[in-house]
Formats: structure tokens, sequence, C-alpha cells
């Protein structure tokens, strides 16, 4: 017998294991012993009134509960000896897709140009610090991909939410709170992924899988139309079954290889702009309409949407990756570009509060005649490089104060940051595009009309966000997601255009794995 419930508590209660279970029980009208197991299914926050109240869904067992609730687990078998898959990239698609085909019987074998989560480390720091970047190892490339130093948020809009559950548990299974399989709007945090990462490649490796760090791919194996594997940098060659391509939004050298190979793609629409940042406490006020959110609640965040019109072309202007509590981070892939980006540890307990406000690019906004598939990127190149000039060379990043920018003023002198590289102060109108600055200034303007206080120069903004999704969509069919015109290739994930974050890379790596265990088990019966 199960009975659900739902509950309105205080944070004070909702927050606290104990006092949450108490009210539980007392809600389910039952003693104690009577209570089998409670699966406690969604805590959210509701800030509409003037008290901040959360929501609680649970469901109380009197018997004992399905096995998958109370202990899920997943098996990892011996692999090495059966057929291999090839998969380009460490990323969530990448290594989701390798357990994904441990479960189902594949050997993955793994390809990273980037290293281990340990060790990638001092590249990070060498790009704060020394302000150097290497193209192979940074916040963008290594393992566990950029989600790994970019907040490990796990929000997803996927429908299915039976998918994203699975996803969940196994990152619980190595190492994750099991808060995210409760929380509305779960997260991990920069400081504790990392050791999950590692988790994941050691269940990969031992069930027999194989991952090849510091190892870019440079080139494709193609025979008759079908991919039989790929080339590494160091003229090795990797044969498989099949390739799962799950490089991310950032591998600009493998869609360029793909041009070069005339292997079909096609320019994407995306969006650019810059990275806004506030005291955390006015976020707070703002949402929680109070002085001070106390010790229970969490660091409030937001959601922003506007339309801008801009030469009788009507575009989006939104917030995008909210980091509450959060740094902003150097993201650049590549020497002579400044691109920022958004992170929050597991506790969000930084001073700052920031967010990307972004302007969406059509394909139309691009010069396809010049550049075809690949104009998006252009357009993100330009903008990087055009930014690092402008704010000295380095990876210090362009900056001013938001009301400042709003009325096109150079700011004489800027905030603190948590953006530790450093800024410098720049008119942002002369570095982004016409019509990304006007939308821009006009989006603000209505934000700050929606949160008092939202527009003023106690903010500021930093330069450029250019890296919200890939510019370049890699074709597959729809049903056995492969690529259109090129046999055994599994675009996936963020890079080939078909995620927007962890959760959503990880089920696509899941999907391809799954699509090819079926191919190879119909052709093994023919």
């Amino acid at each position: 017998m199960k009975k659900e419930l739902e509950l309105v508590l205080p944070p004070e209660v909702a927050y606290d294991d104990l006092l949450l279970h108490q009210a539980i029980v007392k809600q389910a009208g039952a003693l104690p012993e009577d209570i089998s197991f409670i699966h406690k299914v969604k805590r959210s926050v509701d800030a509409r009134g003037r008290q901040v109240l959360l929501r609680v869904r649970a469901d109380v067992y009197f018997q004992s509960p399905p096995a998958d609730i109370l202990n899920p687990t997943f098996l990892y078998a011996r692999v090495e000896k059966a057929p291999v898959v090839i998969i380009v990239g460490a990323g969530p698609a990448g290594l989701f897709a390798a357990l994904r085909c441990v479960e189902l019987g594949l050997k993955p074998v793994v390809v990273e140009r980037g290293k281990d989560v340990r060790a990638r480390r001092r590249d990070l720091a060498a790009i704060n610090k020394d302000h150097t970047v290497n193209p192979d190892s940074n916040y963008c490339f290594g393992e566990g991909g950029a989600g790994t130093y970019s907040d490990g948020k796990l929000y997803t809009r996927s429908k299915k939410r039976g998918d994203v559950n699975r996803i969940l548990q196994i990152l619980v299974q190595h190492g994750a709170t099991t808060d995210i399989l409760f929380d509305a709007h779960p997260h991990i945090g920069t400081n504790k992924l990392p050791v999950i990462i590692a988790s994941m490649r050691e269940s990969i490796l031992q069930a027999g899988g194989e991952i090849l760090f510091n190892t870019r791919v440079t080139d494709f194996l193609v025979e008759q139309n079908a991919l039989k594997g790929v080339v590494t940098h160091t003229g090795q060659e990797l044969l498989g079954e099949s390739v799962i391509l799950a490089t991310g939004h950032s591998a600009r050298d493998i869609y360029e290889l793909l041009a070069a190979k005339n292997i079909y793609i096609e320019a994407k629409p995306f969006a650019m702009g810059v990275r806004v940042e506030h005291q955390q406490s006015l976020i707070d006020s703002i949402q929680y309409h109070c002085e001070n959110r106390g010790p229970y609640l969490p660091a409030s965040s937001y959601a922003l949407v506007h339309q801008v019109t801009y030469k009788q072309k009507q575009r989006g202007i939104f917030s995008f990756c909210m980091c509450p509590g959060g740094f902003i981070v150097p993201s650049a892939t590549a020497p002579g570009e400044v691109v920022v980006n958004g992170m929050s540890p597991s506790r969000r307990d930084s001073r700052f509060a920031n967010s990307g406000i972004v302007v969406a690019i059509e394909t139309e906004d691009m010069d396809l005649k010049t550049h075809g598939p690949l104009a998006g990127l252009r357009l993100q190149q330009a903008l990087e490089q055009k930014a690092c000039v402008a704010a000295g060379g380095t990876q210090l990043a362009p900056a001013q104060l938001l009301k400042d920018f709003t009325q096109s003023k150079v700011s004489n002198q800027l905030l603190e940051t948590s953006y530790l590289p450093g800024l410098s102060s720049v008119d942002m109108n002369d570095i982004l595009p016409a019509g990304i600055a006007y939308r821009l200034r006009e989006g603000f303007t209505y934000f700050g009309s929606k949160m008092k206080g939202y527009l003023s120069n106690e903010a500021q903004i930093i330069g450029v966000e250019s890296r919200t999704s890939a510019p370049v969509r890699i074709p597959r069919d729809r049903e056995t997601l492969e690529h259109l015109y090129l046999a055994n290739l599994y675009p996936c994930g963020e890079g080939a255009g078909y995620a927007g974050g962890i959760v959503s890379a990880a089920m696509d790596g899941e999907r391809c794995a799954e699509k090819i265990a079926l191919k190879i088990k119909n052709k093994v019966i023919r």
C-alpha cells in the first residue's frame, strides 16, 4: 500500500532531514512503526507569496516498496572481448554512453583530447593566474567536459522523466548526494563533480573499457560511405563497430575536420551576449522578499526573457545558465580569445550571483554565403577575438557597469568580481555587434522594470558569453540516430546539436549506445 502526500513546509523543516521525516509521518496519519519506507519525490521552493515556503511531495509505503526505488543499482559486467565502440569525448554524453555500452555488452574506447580531472586542475589554474590557455586542457576540454567545472546543474526540460531519474541514480551510485533525486532543480557543484567523474571512469575501466587521455582525433577512417574508426594525433588508428561523436560545443577542429572531409553538417541557431554579475544578497532580497534569506533557504536564482526588435527582426533575449552563489570563469579554448561562463560550488556560498544574458542568433543573421555551415562558428570567433584585443590581449575580460552600458557610458571604475583573471573597463557597445548590443540594452531595461534593483551600477556585465550551444548541427536520422549520410557515425550531445546540459547530454549518450547495440544485434541475427 502506498500513500501519496503533498506538504507545504517552512524552510527550516523542509531542509532538516529529521524534521522533514517527522512532518511526513504526521501528515501520513500513521505510527512510525507502521511505515515501511518513505520515498521523497520532489522538493521545490515557492516564493510567490510574502513568506517563502517549500512544497514537498512524498510517497509513504506501508509495505515493501519496489526494488528500483529502494536500492537502484547498475551492474557493469566485463566487456574487454566485446565488440568495440569508439567514443570521442569524455564529457557527460561520452561517459554515460560508455557506461551504457558496458551495460549492453559492448566495449567502449573513449578518446579524450584533455587530461583527467585531477591533472586538468593545473591547466585551469594557469588560465586564472598566468592567462595561459592550453587548447587541449581547459574549462571546456578534459575529463567530464565543460560540465565538470561549469556548475553541475542537473535541470533539464526533457519530458522523459524516467530517463532523467536513471541519470540521477547513476550519479548517486558514483558518489552524488541523494538530494539530487529529490530537489526540483538538482545541483551537484563544481567542487564535488570531479570525484564523481573519477568514480565513473573507474567503473568503465574495471569493466574492461578503455579511456585514452591526451589523445586528439585528427581524422576519420571512411570506407564505402561507412565510418570504420578514427585516427589520433599520433597516427594511431582506432577501429570499432561504430563511432559516437560526443565532443561538446567547443571542439571547433572537429567541425573543421567534418567540413574538410565533406561529411555533411549545417549551421544552427545559438545565442551570444554577456554575463551579468550582482551581489547574491540583492537577488535574494528581490526573489525572497526579505533582507536575509537565513541559514535554510538556498541562494536564489532567476529566469528572465524578453523579445526585442532591431531593424525589423525580432529576437529573444534571455537569461542563460544562471549561477546563484557562483563564480564567472574563463572558458576560452585557444589563445587570443576571451570567453566567459558561470559555475557554482555545491553550497552556492559565493557573495556573487551571475547569469548569461544572451540574444538569439538565427541562421539568417550569419554569413552563410561566405562561411557555409561554419558561419556561426566564425561569428563566435570574431567576437571572442575582438573581446580579447579590447581587454588587453590576455584573459582579462572586458566589463562595464550595467547601467553605464544601457546609457553607453564608459565606466570609470569597476566593481569587485568573482572572475579571477581580472577585468578591463571597456564600452561593451563597441565590442558587441550592433544588433546584440541594442537588444541587450533594451532587455536589461525591461528586466530592471520586472526586478526592482536589478538595473543599477551595483551590477556589471562581463564579456563575452558566446558558447551557449553549438553553432553547428551534425544531422542524424531521428529513429536510428545515425548520421544521415555516413554509416556508423553517431553524432551525440551538445556538440552535435542534440542536448543542452549535463542531463540531456547524458541521456543522448545512452540513447546512442542503445541504438548501436540494437544495430549490432540485428546484424548478428541476419
